[in-house]
């Protein structure tokens, strides 16, 4: 579970240490830190902005601002702000507090890569911060899902384009199966007009053979025949003789 860090003892620390260089502002960043406490963020980020008014360069009041910003939810804006102390901010005493809600603002936003990057960051400058160990896990634990799940779709469009590919070609080959088998029944037609009547008059082979068992079965019938009536009379005339 990713847990955010209040920052209320910072702000504080953040206001003190600027000492007399900042006597313009301190009565403003004062005003908004006690609105912070009380979770009152609007009159807070006016407080801060008074101060930035006075000061532009203030960094207590822009890292506050930011801050206020982040918990109104508005995290392009607390980002864009953040950012206008980067030169100043990783080379103070907070530079892994600074590093930890850049992680934090990147998290609101959705932006895992710039999370994970700032958490690291964050962890290299202050080891012993669990919390920040804890965001760095989250961020990267929804960063590799993402990654993974760019992944994913691509490799199923893939897949997909590949069963496409199949598809079509089992559809040609079915296809050239087809043609071939017209073809083939084509030919094997044509083959048989040609031995059925190639020429007017013409029989084929096998006509010629049946008609050739026709007429030997016609002859031994006719042999058959003659031979009967020949053994009829000769019985006769034996009858005759005994007479």
């Amino acid at each position: 579970m990713m847990n955010f860090k209040y920052i209320l003892s910072l702000i504080v620390a953040l206001t003190l240490s600027l000492g007399a260089s900042a006597q313009a502002d301190r009565h403003f960043v004062r005003q908004g830190n006690r609105k912070f406490g009380k979770e009152n963020w609007q009159e807070a980020e006016i407080g801060y902005r008074k101060a930035l008014v006075r000061d532009s360069t203030s960094l207590a009041a822009t890292y506050n601002l930011a801050n206020t910003l982040y918990k109104e939810g508005h995290y392009d804006f607390a980002d864009s702000t953040m950012r206008r102390i980067s030169g100043t901010a990783p080379i103070s005493s907070h530079a892994s507090d600074y590093y930890y809600n850049l992680g934090d603002i990147a998290i609101g936003k959705k932006d895992w890569q710039s999370a994970v990057d700032a958490f690291k960051k964050s962890i290299l400058l202050n080891p012993g911060d669990l919390e920040a160990k804890e965001n760095y896990a989250y961020a990267k634990k929804m960063l590799d899902k993402q990654m993974g799940g760019g992944q994913g779709q691509n490799q199923q469009d893939q897949n997909k384009n590949q069963q496409d590919q199949q598809n079509q070609q089992n559809q040609q080959n079915q296809q050239n199966q087809q043609n071939q088998q017209n073809q083939q029944n084509q030919g094997q037609n044509q083959d048989q007009m040609n031995q059925n009547g190639g020429g007017e008059g013409k029989i084929s082979p096998q006509q010629a053979q049946q008609i050739l068992r026709a007429i030997q079965a016609k002859e031994e019938q006719t042999k058959d025949k003659v031979n009967k009536e020949k053994a009829q009379a000769a019985g006769s005339r034996q009858k005759e003789k005994n007479w």
